[in-house]
């Protein structure tokens, strides 16, 4: 059982690469289904995954009259789907493959009552495998997929403190399963300029100005954990901002300011280490992009 000393783990990615690769999949077939079930809210936001206090939920879905809620438990490592009629089916968490995994969740669903079909590829990754014929992505590493959940637990709790210090329109921090990631987006409150070649997702994510900010496992092969944040679209000046902590950086490549996770973990306050990066990556964004900052922010004390 974790113990508060385990708040913030370590977590290099070549350790476990492979269960991040498999439970990438797993996690974008379950995030899958709540696209299916769920009307669409601005920017994607009815499509992502929330954490728990032992996971990750896809919250209440409606179904008919009934709703249905799937939940990764990443302490009893199981998966659970919940309907709002008492019945349940519960799956566990263990070396599997993608497709095997697959066909348990759609059969535990039609057993439960939900007839959903889902697009079966995977999306945002490189060499995309159709999930029911995934048998290359097998690994699940009870250890490493606790250490990641504990990570991304610590990091919400930085990120809901720094979300509630704002006063404009603000997305919830959620889990993107496409990219795998953990975000919190502030909005300026103006459109943006229409993306030249835009996909359609990409032009409603970002249809307004954004400042975003999240907590990534890494780029298997590049980087480890990380923490990101970025402006969108990217006010002049923004790159060669001052950030805080002074180990913090811009990758001209991706457009974002980046700090290692090891960097906060390590820090004699993660918390306010963490804090420092997403309140000067704001700052930055917001200042150099002429928001309306008197109106958008709540005075705090740090």
């Amino acid at each position: 059982m974790a113990t508060l000393s385990d708040a913030w783990p370590p977590l290099p990615l070549d350790e476990w690469a492979d269960t991040y690769a498999t439970l990438h999949m797993w996690t974008q077939i379950v995030g899958k289904v709540r696209l299916a079930l769920t009307p669409l809210t601005n920017h994607w936001w009815n499509v992502t995954l929330y954490l728990t206090t032992c996971g990750l939920t896809t919250s209440p879905m409606p179904y008919g009259e009934r709703t249905v809620e799937i939940v990764f438990d990443f302490i009893d490592h199981t998966l659970t789907i919940a309907m709002s009629d008492g019945r349940r089916e519960t799956i566990p968490l263990e070396p599997q493959s993608v497709a095997t995994f697959y066909g348990k969740v759609l059969a535990s669903l039609a057993r439960l009552g939900v007839d959903v079909r889902i697009w079966p590829m995977p999306v945002e990754v490189a060499a995309p495998i159709r999930f029911d014929r995934d048998e290359q992505h097998a690994s699940y590493d009870r250890d490493s997929a606790n250490r990641w959940w504990r990570a991304a637990s610590s990091s919400a709790t930085v990120l809901n403190e720094f979300r509630s210090r704002f006063l404009g329109k603000c997305s919830p921090v959620h889990f993107f399963w496409g990219s795998f990631d953990l975000a919190v987006t502030r909005f300026s409150g103006r459109r943006a300029p229409a993306r030249e070649g835009a996909d359609a997702m990409t032009r409603e994510a970002y249809s307004h100005e954004v400042s975003s900010a999240g907590f990534w496992p890494g780029m298997p092969g590049k980087f480890d954990a990380v923490f990101y944040a970025y402006a969108a679209p990217e006010p002049a000046g923004f790159k060669t901002a001052r950030i805080a902590p002074a180990a913090a950086f811009y990758d001209a490549g991706l457009g974002e300011f980046f700090l290692n996770y090891e960097d906060v973990r390590t820090a004699a306050s993660p918390r306010d280490t963490l804090l420092g990066f997403l309140q000067s990556t704001y700052e930055a964004a917001a200042t150099l992009g002429a928001w309306n900052r008197a109106e958008l922010e709540r005075a705090v004390s740090v």
